[in-house]
């Protein structure tokens, strides 16, 4: 893995040991500020004129003299976001072991690309803390690495840059190595003491074994450009090729719920289609009966629907509703009143034929408690 590194186009901003001078870049990060017009990052360094006497000069730079500089040889023509599919496919691949869905961390991998993820974080991110967990234009970066694509590093890496320079307040002092790098390149005569020199942990056998003490749930082997040089990366976003060997992370890719974020972009799915088949599309004039538009007008224009699709306007419903309540009741009225009709009827036979002598006023009073009753 470490020859890997070393090899790949990250090497020399992986392992440059620049020795930095804290007060050129605290001055450099107390002046910064961003011109749209050139899109450079400007500000102001101190330094001494033949005479011995403190001056002020002006430095700048851009996306190009960052690429130089570090060598980190890519191009404005290269990409700088990914789809998130790609990135969590290949990190399947590298042996993965936490949820699709939830945080990247290190401490999820196997030891060498435990490794791999420690160095990148250390020397590329922009980040104060939290060193555990991976970003996402981290996991691009290591992404493009491992598959061999083509990825805008350079852009990444000066966008932080140029977000600090913009802050309001105190700045912090982002990537000093790559600052000391810059300004090595543009002054070879800037006031340097020891006692201004910026400590900074480099790797060494205690941190290898530190982040790498934990055992292995799983050992991944080394794969695509890590185990051979002359690797070329699969077509589209894929992550591995078709006659690929290695394990299958399909299962584990089914669980995915891609998000857009600023270096990460979803995956291609093409564009959904309204209308089904099955189900082809007609037009419905929009000024049905007592139909109106939204503004209030008759509205004239057809309206593609779909074929099972309601196309009643509100006003037609709203009429339809009444009418219904009203033919319900009036049913329900006629109904019982046949009902009350019938009971009448059986009533007076039965009062005919028990009791035929039985005053006519009283059964007509039952008949009457009877119609109150059905109605």
């Amino acid at each position: 893995m470490a020859k890997f590194l070393r090899e790949s186009r990250i090497g020399k901003a992986l392992s440059d040991k620049t020795v930095i001078y804290e007060s050129h870049v605290r001055a450099f990060w107390n002046t910064a500020r961003y011109e749209e017009s050139d899109k450079m990052i400007h500000s102001v360094l101190r330094k001494k004129d033949e005479k011995g006497k403190d001056i002020d000069v002006e430095f700048k730079f851009g996306v190009g003299d960052l690429r130089r500089v570090l060598d980190l040889k890519d191009s404005d023509n290269d990409p700088t976001i990914m789809s998130e599919h790609l990135a969590k496919g290949l990190w399947c691949r590298m042996g993965f072991t936490s949820h699709i869905n939830g945080k990247m961390t290190k401490s999820s991998f196997s030891k060498a690309y435990r490794y791999l993820m420690h160095c990148m974080v250390h020397s590329l991110s922009h980040r104060k803390g939290a060193y555990d967990e991976i970003s996402d234009y981290i996991m691009n970066i290591i992404t493009s690495l491992v598959l061999n694509r083509r990825y805008n590093i350079s852009q990444e890496i000066f966008e932080y840059m140029k977000e600090n320079s913009q802050a309001k307040g105190d700045r912090y002092i982002m990537y000093p190595r790559f600052i000391m790098m810059m300004i090595n390149d543009q002054f070879k005569d800037l006031p340097k003491s020891n006692n201004d020199i910026m400590d900074l942990r480099n790797m060494s056998t205690e941190t290898i074994n530190r982040i790498t003490k934990e055992d292995d749930e799983r050992t991944k082997g080394m794969i695509c450009k890590i185990s051979n040089p002359e690797y070329v990366a699969p077509e589209d976003d894929k992550w591995r090729h078709e006659n690929s060997d290695s394990d299958n992370e399909n299962e584990k890719m089914s669980e995915l719920k891609e998000k857009k974020t600023r270096w990460w972009v979803e995956k291609e799915k093409g564009k959904r289609k309204r209308t089904p088949k099955s189900s082809p599309a007609v037009s419905i004039p929009k000024n049905v009966e007592k139909g109106y538009s939204e503004r209030g007008r008759p509205s004239e224009e057809p309206q593609q629907r779909l074929v099972d699709e309601t196309v009643l306007e509100p006003s037609v419903v709203i009429e339809q509703g009444v009418g219904l309540l009203s033919q319900s009741f009036e049913s329900y009225l006629k109904r019982n009143g046949e009902v009350a009709a019938q009971k009448n009827q059986e009533s007076s036979t039965h009062a005919e034929n028990v009791n035929a002598t039985e005053p006519e006023g009283e059964v007509q009073d039952d008949s009457s408690e009877d119609d109150s009753e059905a109605t």
